[in-house]
């Protein structure tokens, strides 16, 4: 999958990221994720792949593209017949946020991403769009920390797997009003928290990677993102564990439904009949071979963000396979005009 699809897969982050990015800081939020959405659907629907959106912009009549359950690729196209053999055509499910960090690129914040997984049908966890507690954190406290576990244990096991003090670790959680007592909770103990107001994907995959200063993501966020981070992580064997949250009162948002009995009925409906089930990295993204792939809209721990320049753009983007092992920085120059020069830096 790795080979037939990875360097297309690279493009459509890319051509997603170079769309926000051109209205990084101009205020609006919507308006830079349908540019993204719809540069994403365009160049995917290019593909020679039956591909399916699990993880999307919304069911189908809240979202007029990449919607839940839409088909993506050549296949999906009017004269499908003419262009390729359906029946040959890989099959498989993918999990998109065209702009992750919606606000972040709105008001020109760094962190905003593009970012996809991808994995043969039936690979990602299709979850509801509901919220999720995760816990993020570096491999070697991989299957060690433990969301059942309070804030303050899991610290103590995480400055003992990465050889640190607990006064040495740093825990990226969303600033919302729900985490005033893990925030709390996290500094009493004396780790350093960093607050972030959108883009916790972002923050899940820089607890993979030694040197970011990011040891752990604790708390509650989108689901969805959950599996696309959770499917990051498992291709870099680090530890990422998520339970969904359909207790109103819990979030505090009022954005998940009613009541929490109308919820638990929701997730039966979908087949959850556990809704108290915590996934792991595995189970989210359980596919033989999974795929994840970022572009930095706005520069942030890992990647840069897009520069332009005259007659063309450049990204930098993380791709990292479980198939093969690799977490690849691929640095594209796009020559959309005539530049008359083009630098190295």
């Amino acid at each position: 999958m790795e080979n037939s699809l990875g360097l297309e897969i690279i493009e459509v982050v890319e051509q997603a990221a170079i769309a926000s990015a051109r209205l990084m800081g101009k205020g609006d939020k919507n308006e830079a994720d349908r540019v993204a959405v719809e540069a994403m659907r365009e160049r995917m629907n290019k593909i020679y792949m039956r591909g399916r959106i699990v993880i999307g912009e919304g069911e189908r009549d809240d979202a007029p593209m990449l919607y839940i359950g839409e088909e993506v690729g050549i296949c999906s196209q009017p004269n499908a017949a003419e262009l390729c053999t359906i029946d040959e055509l890989v099959e498989i499910d993918i999990a998109v946020d065209p702009c992750e960090g919606t606000n972040l690129c709105a008001y020109g914040q760094p962190g905003s991403m593009a970012v996809l997984a991808i994995s043969e049908k039936g690979g990602l966890f299709a979850a509801p769009d509901f919220y999720m507690k995760k816990l993020a954190a570096p491999p070697a406290a991989k299957g060690k920390v433990d969301i059942n576990k309070s804030a303050t244990e899991n610290l103590k096991i995480l400055s003992q797997c990465l050889d640190r003090s607990i006064e040495e670790l740093v825990v990226v959680v969303m600033k919302r009003e729900r985490h005033n007592d893990l925030i709390a909770e996290i500094r009493a103990a004396g780790a350093r928290v960093a607050l972030i107001s959108d883009g916790d994907v972002g923050a899940a995959i820089n607890c993979g990677f030694a040197g970011t200063g990011i040891h752990a993501l604790m708390g509650i966020g989108a689901a969805p993102e959950g599996v696309i981070s959770a499917a990051a992580l498992r291709c870099m064997d680090a530890h990422f564990q998520g339970q969904l949250i359909y207790d109103p009162a819990i979030v505090k948002t009022g954005l998940i439904g009613e009541s929490k009995e109308a919820n638990i009925a929701r997730l039966k409906e979908m087949g959850i009949n556990d809704p108290d089930k915590v996934y792991t990295a595995k189970e989210l993204a359980c596919g033989e071979n999974v795929l994840f792939a970022g572009t930095g809209i706005t520069s942030g721990n890992i990647m840069d963000g897009v520069r332009f320049f005259n007659g063309g753009a450049r990204t930098h983007t993380l791709v990292i396979s479980s198939q093969s092992k690799t977490a690849r920085f691929v640095d594209t120059i796009h020559m959309t005009g005539n530049p008359k020069s083009v630098s190295l830096h």
